[in-house]
């Protein structure tokens, strides 16, 4: 289930995303400051363009899914899970598995988008196995700098109607 973000998940969701799997598979590698995910707080609530949304597995609140580009009909997504809480439990793949039913059921529902897109980096292949079993397709590849390194970065989408 997608809920909203209330404000006593901003320390847990910046703790998530800080975490060294969930940093290395990112465009944005370092570690995130208090102040810094402040500001992107703040910007996000903002921007109706912009939504980032709590996914909770089982009864608790277990990663983070966001959405851009809203006002085109044409949303880009990511998200990332609580890797330490879900993993030591065994809960990782069904927690995956669950964020990423839950957040194309939202964009396609909710939201009213008509195609869905992602970018991945090229050698995360768990996640571009995941997404092509939900039904994404690869439509290119091109090169992104990230902490000074080119990287091969593979771009995704899914429509509606193809899920």
């Amino acid at each position: 289930m997608l809920r909203s973000v209330q404000d006593d998940d901003l320390p847990v969701m910046r703790r998530w995303r800080n975490h060294p799997r969930v940093r290395a598979a990112s465009f944005t590698t370092h570690e995130i400051a208090e102040d810094e995910h402040a500001r992107w707080w703040a910007a996000i609530r903002a921007d109706a363009d912009r939504l980032v949304l709590i996914y909770d597995h089982e009864g608790a609140a277990a990663g983070v899914v966001t959405y851009s580009g809203l006002c085109t009909g044409t949303a880009t997504w990511g998200f990332y899970l609580d890797h330490d809480g879900l993993e030591g439990s065994g809960r990782l793949l069904r927690a995956w598995i669950g964020l990423e039913r839950a957040a194309i059921e939202h964009a396609f529902g909710p939201l009213g988008v008509t195609a869905l897109r992602g970018m991945v980096l090229a050698e995360n292949e768990p996640v571009r196995l995941l997404h092509r079993r939900f039904g994404f397709v690869e439509v290119g590849t091109y090169q992104r700098e990230v902490d000074g390194v080119p990287r091969d970065v593979v771009a995704i989408q899914l429509r509606k109607g193809q899920a």
